[in-house]
């Protein structure tokens, strides 16, 4: 792009952007470097016409391509065309699986007469066919087999049956061509029997599966098992029923042609199973009395109702197989991480599974193959084939996450003052030379000073994440591949803080250790959504306006209580804070007095004859000795407040023998003095001296001296009051004539 494209202070890590980003900076459309994907067939084989078994040296090739390289930029997916087509006359082993147990006795009989016929329906698919024959019963085990010797020798109900002994597992025959060979084998096998219905199969097809140079199977060929039974099978955890605790290893234990490892190791899982068949090209075909679940666990295998006597047994394979060669699925073996991979067939007709699989008769089929590379990636292998079959696809995979681009002429650029060239629109420097434009020469300046101002104060070059270049940092790129930025590379967009395991919440981005949050949504990782609706009050205003609304929640100034920031713990008393301003506003209702040095302007107030507020009254004194009764309700806000004052006020409460009297000067009704609730503030001076008229009270030895006339003694109560509404009061009562010469005793 432009020599000026980068501003100064920004980082050359800019230059990367989106295409319409980059136009918009004033990028040409031709001066962008935007990698496509590439794709590269390495091998590509043609398909054969049809198998000739005189070309020993050369396999049948039914896969084509063979071999790819591809080389994808992230994120953009690459398709491709892979076709098959099953080989003529391609070979056929066929492993006859068969179960011995009792029950299957004329199954044994029809097998035994029915071998030409079985052999001249696998000639007629291809006259390469090869024949093998295995049996199997159960674990010569309780609860499975009876472990008496006698039954274990002849294991069958009935006594006067002659059966042979129990067995697990036992290879009869490998793969052969030869008729005859096969006649004879299968005719000297007889029945056997065990305890229980369910059967060893999948100990018998693990076996037959992972035994292959035993069991004969060719290297290129279609592999067949044919199991046969009439009942179900024991999987993995049956064996614990036997104290069998030790599980299926997958290894071939074939010694003397029975598995040695019978009744020593546990029965194999399906997937365990599957895993082997799909690993060794076998596809299986169950020849059952029933439909069993067992053949929708395992990829690539048929199913077929097997009459009560077998005698459909040649019809069943033929019609087994015809499905199994029609139907094409593809897979993919040792695929690496972040990588995804999709097949789609063209052929006339869907598969049941639709893109995975095409069924297609006497066809090519083909499959557009498309491979997506999620994130940047070292080169990896992976294979792709389709199943039961031994022909694949290796795939080389890379990524391009470098911008290949380069200056094609050879001469200094003159964007870099001619003395450098231009490398992905950046000047690489001649020798001796640095700087954005090769605008600084190393060896004419103090590279102490340039070096000093790549650092912060007190801070180490580029904070460790750049190199200095001519004194200005040029950043590194972090571990997830964007670049440190900044002035002395202190910013990453990677740590920012994280919610639900997303940064910023996946609601903003992170720009140097902060979330940028967008609209609609805040908090510091962006996980709370723009809303002060858990702030509100009934009366409209947020948070009291004592406080902030931050994720839908107040944060209340200091002393003031969630959720609504309306009750504060440890403020002072307004009842204290404000009388200067009570007292100001009640004689400014009588003389109109200026009251905003006072108050300013943080209490409105009304003058009532009676309280319509619930709060609890407050008192104060006066300057006259008189008590102003009001209640105070904080209002919206810190410092706001609503003061109802009572319009008379109160003079100080005496009580004695002749009853309730009041201060002369205060104008109070008698009804309003005896508010025993009220708050008397604290700190409003000492005693409070009682007087009446012009009397001293004093107490001599157990006398009371009264003003009356003519020193009469009578009886009488005194009561004191002290400031902060303490009360106490001494009982006094005389019970006999004053005595003379008593020492007097003062109360105060």
């Amino acid at each position: 792009c432009l020599s000026n494209f980068t501003k100064p202070g920004e980082q050359e890590a800019v230059r990367c952007d989106t295409r319409s980003q980059l136009m918009a900076r004033g990028c040409l459309d031709d001066s962008i470097i935007s990698p496509e994907n590439s794709f590269k067939v390495v091998q590509n084989t043609p398909l054969s016409g049809s198998f000739n078994q005189r070309q020993t040296q050369q396999e049948a090739i039914q896969l084509a391509p063979q071999k790819v390289h591809l080389k994808l930029r992230p994120g953009m997916p690459q398709t491709f065309t892979l076709s098959f087509k099953r080989v003529e006359g391609y070979p056929m082993d066929l492993y006859y699986l068969m179960d011995l147990s009792y029950s299957m006795e004329d199954d044994l009989r029809s097998i035994k007469v029915l071998g030409a016929e079985l052999f001249k329906a696998l000639r007629s698919i291809t006259e390469h066919a090869q024949i093998g024959f295995g049996a199997f019963v159960d674990k010569t085990v309780l609860p499975f087999t009876n472990t008496n010797k006698r039954k274990l020798a002849n294991p069958c109900p009935k006594t006067e049956k002659n059966c042979q002994p129990a067995f697990g597992y036992r290879h009869v025959l490998s793969m052969t061509a030869n008729e005859n060979s096969f006649n004879k084998e299968v005719n000297k096998q007889g029945i056997s029997g065990n305890l229980d219905p369910p059967e060893g199969s999948l100990d018998a097809m693990m076996q037959a599966a992972v035994c292959g140079s035993k069991i004969g199977w060719r290297n290129s060929s279609t592999r067949l098992i044919v199991l046969t039974t009439d009942a179900g099978f024991h999987m993995a955890g049956d064996g614990k029923l036997a104290g069998i605790l030790q599980p299926n290893d997958e290894l071939c234990h074939l010694d003397s042609n029975v598995n040695a490892r019978n009744n020593e190791q546990d029965y194999p899982s399906v997937g365990q199973l599957a895993m082997q068949l799909e690993k060794h090209n076998i596809q299986p075909i169950f020849a059952v009395t029933s439909e069993v679940e067992l053949s929708k666990m395992i990829p690539k295998s048929e199913v077929e109702v097997l009459s009560a006597d077998s005698k459909n047994i040649v019809s069943l394979i033929r019609l087994a197989y015809d499905r199994l060669s029609s139907k094409v699925t593809m897979a993919h073996d040792d695929l690496p991480p972040n990588v995804r991979v999709t097949y789609t067939p063209i052929c006339p007709k869907r598969g049941p599974a639709g893109e995975e699989e095409g069924v297609c008769n006497g066809v090519l089929i083909a499959f557009n193959v498309t491979v997506t590379a999620e994130r940047c990636m070292r080169e990896q292998d992976f294979t792709i084939s389709p199943l039961g079959i031994k022909d694949t696809l290796k795939v080389t995979l890379s990524t391009t996450c470098d911008c290949e681009c380069n200056d094609p002429q050879d001469k200094q650029h003159p964007q870099c003052n001619s003395k450098g060239q231009v490398n992905c629109g950046i000047c690489r420097c001649s020798v001796g030379l640095v700087g954005r434009t090769c605008e600084c020469s190393v060896g004419d300046k103090d590279e102490n000073a340039l070096r000093a101002s790549c650092r912060r104060e007190n801070g180490t070059e580029c904070e460790g994440r750049g190199t200095c270049v001519c004194g200005r940092c040029d950043c590194h790129l972090t571990e997830s591949g964007t670049s440190y930025h900044g002035d002395f590379c202190e910013c990453d967009d990677d740590h920012c803080e994280k919610f639900a395991n997303k940064l910023c919440g996946g609601n903003g981005r992170c720009l140097c250790g902060k979330c940028i949050c967008n609209q609609g949504y805040e908090g510091s990782a962006c996980h709370c959504k723009t809303s002060d609706d858990g702030c509100r009050t009934p009366g409209g205003s947020v948070c009291n306006d004592r406080g902030k609304c931050r994720c839908n929640q107040c944060e209340c100034n200091e002393g003031y209580q969630r959720p609504f920031c309306e009750v504060c713990h440890g403020c002072q008393d307004p009842c204290q804070t404000k009388q200067t301003c009570i007292e100001c506003l009640f004689q400014m209702g009588v003389s109109g007095k200026n009251c905003t040095t006072a108050c300013m302007d943080s209490v409105k107030h009304k003058i009532v004859d009676m309280f319509t507020m619930t709060k609890k009254p407050c008192k104060l004194k006066d300057s006259d000795g008189c008590w102003i009764t009001f209640k105070m309700e904080q209002l919206v806000g810190v410092d706001n407040y609503l003061a109802e004052i009572l319009r008379n006020k109160a003079a100080q409460p005496v009580r004695h023998r002749r009853g309730l009297h009041c201060g002369s000067g205060c104008d109070r009704p008698p009804h309003h003095v005896a508010d025993q609730d009220a708050h008397i503030p604290e700190g409003q001076g000492g005693v409070q001296e009682v007087r009446e008229r012009e009397s001293q009270i004093q107490v001599g030895q157990g006398e009371l001296l009264s003003h009356a006339a003519g020193g009469e003694r009578k009886q009488d109560n005194v009561f004191f009051y002290l400031t902060g509404a303490q009360l106490f009061s001494s009982s006094l009562k005389r019970n006999r004539r004053m005595k003379g010469g008593s020492p007097h005793r003062h109360v105060s």
